[in-house]
Formats: C-alpha cells, sequence, structure tokens
C-alpha cells in the first residue's frame, strides 16, 4: 500500500442545506511540496451537483479528496443502522443507494424525504422538537445520539463530534452527511472511498475528513477551529508546514476550512498509521468507514 503517491489534495467543505446554491460549499485544491493551498471558484455558488460533476470530470490524476461529512451512520452500537427495521442495509454503500431511492424526487441532491420517511424519522432528531422514539438506543449513556466508532476516536482527540442522527444545532452534520451519500451512490464505480473500498495503488481516493482536526494540527484549539481571516488561516498553515496565501483581511470560515484541510491532507497523506487506525476494523470498515486522521 503505497501512502505516498498522490499529487494532488483537494478538501471538500460540504452542505446539506436545502436548495441548488449554496456559499457554504468550498474547494481547496493544494499540490505536491509546500507551496499556498488554492480555492476553485465558479463563477457562481457551488452546488451539489456541480461538485459532482467536478469529481466525474475535472478531477486531477492521484488526487486524494477529503469532503467534510459523514459517510456513513452508527451501526457497531446496535449491529444494525436502523435497528428494528427490516429494510435497514447491511453496509455503507447499501445505506448510500436506500437514502438516494427514497430521495429520488428531492431535487438538488438533497435528502428531505429520508429524514420526513414513515420509518427512518423515527431515527432522527429533527427540528422543532421533534426526536424520533429511536434516536437513542435503549439505556443511553448521554444526550449527543448515537455515535460511530471513528467519532469516539475523534472526541478522544479532543474534538466534539455530534451524531450523524442529530439534524439539529449549528454543529450538526446529519444533513450534509445525508446529501453527501447520495453523491457517493453516484460516484459507485468511479471513485474509491476509503475504507469502505480499499486503498488502491493509483487513482483518485475519497476520504472523510473533520475539518477541526485540520485546525488544530494547526495549532487552533477545537473550540477556535473556525477562522475567519486571512491572518489566522495563515498561521494554521504554517503550523502544518505550508506556504500561506497572499490574500488578506476577512475569509469565510467554509474557505478557510477547505484550504487548510487541502494543506493538512498533503502533510499526513504519508503517515501510513492513519490508513490503519487501531479501532477500524474490517465490520467497522464497511459499515461505518472511518474519518481520516482519527486514530
Amino acid at each position: 500500500m503505497r501512502t505516498d503517491r498522490f499529487h494532488h489534495f483537494l478538501a471538500i467543505d460540504w452542505s446539506g442545506a436545502v436548495g441548488e446554491r449554496h456559499r457554504g460549499i468550498a474547494l481547496g485544491l493544494c499540490i505536491e511540496g509546500h507551496t499556498a493551498p488554492r480555492s476553485i471558484v465558479l463563477d457562481r455558488p457551488w452546488s451539489r451537483e456541480d461538485v459532482l460533476a467536478y469529481l466525474l470530470n475535472d478531477l486531477p490524476a492521484h488526487t486524494l479528496v477529503g469532503m467534510d461529512l459523514g459517510i456513513s451512520l452508527p451501526f457497531a452500537d446496535a449491529g444494525a443502522f436502523f435497528p428494528g427495521w427490516n429494510d435497514s442495509p447491511d453496509d455503507a454503500p447499501s445505506l448510500w443507494a436506500l437514502v438516494d431511492e427514497i430521495c429520488t424526487r428531492d431535487p438538488h441532491l438533497s435528502a428531505s424525504s429520508f429524514v420526513d420517511h414513515a420509518i427512518a424519522s423515527r431515527y432522527f432528531r429533527r427540528h422543532g422538537g421533534r426526536e424520533g422514539d429511536r434516536f437513542q438506543l435503549p439505556d443511553a449513556p448521554d444526550r449527543r445520539g448515537r455515535l460511530r466508532i471513528a467519532e469516539q476516536a475523534q472526541a478522544e482527540m479532543g474534538c466534539k463530534p455530534t451524531s450523524n442522527f442529530n439534524l439539529v444545532g449549528a454543529a450538526q452534520v446529519g444533513k450534509s452527511s445525508l446529501t453527501g451519500m447520495r453523491m457517493l451512490h453516484r460516484l459507485r464505480g468511479h471513485i474509491p472511498v476509503w475504507p469502505i473500498d480499499p486503498l488502491p495503488d493509483r487513482g483518485p481516493v475519497i476520504v472523510e475528513i473533520y475539518t477541526a482536526l485540520a485546525a488544530i494540527a494547526g495549532g487552533r484549539i477545537a473550540a477556535r477551529a473556525k477562522m475567519t481571516d486571512y491572518a489566522a488561516l495563515n498561521d494554521a498553515l504554517a503550523g502544518i508546514g505550508s506556504q500561506g496565501v497572499t490574500d488578506r483581511g476577512p475569509v469565510d470560515d467554509h474557505t478557510a476550512d477547505a484550504l487548510v484541510t487541502a494543506a493538512w491532507l498533503r502533510a499526513n497523506a504519508h503517515r501510513a498509521e492513519l490508513w490503519r487506525p487501531r479501532k477500524m476494523t474490517p465490520e467497522v470498515a464497511r459499515t461505518e468507514g472511518w474519518t481520516f486522521g482519527a486514530i
């Protein structure tokens, strides 16, 4: 397994919001070496379909792609994504297919039909105080909701992950994850998704990222992982061995997240131990996936 074969490093800050175009979607790209990452911009805000088209048609060869979303849902804690539901899938690709099938009429790769589904909705915490009766497992130890093994590892590293079944609050990632699963389903057979797919010897690979890990590596603390000016971004880039960008003044946190995480991917892709986390069993890999950088 060669982990030094990537020539480009792309980080995607994703959005699960309703609508076609989203200022919350940002792409940062860097090449081998230490040069500053750059933003990939359009003449309009990105849509999820734009990102899908870029990955299918314009992605540089041998790119490590990091996506800021949960590539799966908790499974290990109950032996199922949706315990008690006969249609609960057996692995992550089957989960992606189920989400996409239920949401087939939802425009812009959105996932409203899934979270409003008569059975699936019972497993989510939604706005308006609507918490499904299966959001928590019986005798659950806390109110955060179910966490994957990778998210438990993130917490041990000082991060504050939230359950992908939680759709409420500024820190929630459930909507991003579900919309991302629709895109991953469409990329099936085109770009492998580690660790659900083995790491191939060549070509692009998608991994899940948690942008706070990159910010922390750059000297930020978890509670102040977000950066809103280029001076702070350049300090973080310097902390992970990258040249800074030439822009000055304010920057939106989505762009900052994408840029610093692209540089962090470049600085860490060669680390063999990150591709073999100690708690990632073959069963966890095929069902829950993993967050690159969580150890």
